[in-house]
């Protein structure tokens, strides 16, 4: 199984990329990931520029989707939703159709009270654009104040757990 991970977060030390290097470190063997990293090189969506030969940088978001097995989003909530750079991703696979019927699911790693936002949001946008949420596979976790590798990734053995049961979920559905 190949999944696209997807940081709905810009910033270098984000613990939403982190969460998904840390799903990448707990992959079965034999199975792979794509951890996307082109979110802040996306151009604004513009319908007009929705046709061939599309950006370069969209072409390629593209083509990573239709790659996968499965995309999973871990998503921080800005101002009480997703963050405009993730929907201008989410923009941009809605006429390629990208994500229809493409298995997907979400990591929300805020803390207690907060990210509800976001994931409603990121709910909603997932089934404008007919993606399959698989909510086995879904995981609602905090990872404030974990200890991290030299790698950036999470040492936390219960998060680790977690998180391999998302590729288990994935396997099963």
């Amino acid at each position: 199984m190949r999944l696209l991970l997807v940081s709905g977060s810009t910033r270098a030390a984000s613990g939403n990329t982190a969460t998904l290097r840390t799903l990448a470190e707990v992959a079965p063997p034999g199975d792979e990931f794509d951890l996307y990293d082109g979110l802040s090189a996306l151009p604004a969506f513009n319908p007009d520029d929705d046709e061939p030969p599309l950006p370069p940088t969209v072409a390629d978001l593209r083509s990573r989707i239709e790659a996968a097995d499965a995309v999973v989003f871990c998503v921080p909530e800005y101002a009480g939703t997703i963050p405009g750079s993730l929907k201008n991703l989410l923009e941009w696979t809605v006429k390629g159709a990208q994500l229809s019927e493409k298995r997907v699911s979400w990591i929300n790693v805020a803390n207690l009270g907060r990210g509800d936002g976001a994931q409603a949001n990121l709910e909603v946008v997932l089934g404008y654009v007919g993606a399959v949420v698989v909510g086995p596979a879904c995981l609602r976790t905090s990872v404030n104040g974990l200890s991290r590798s030299d790698r950036g990734t999470f040492v936390d053995p219960e998060l680790r757990a977690q998180l391999g049961d998302i590729w288990k979920a994935f396997a099963e559905t």
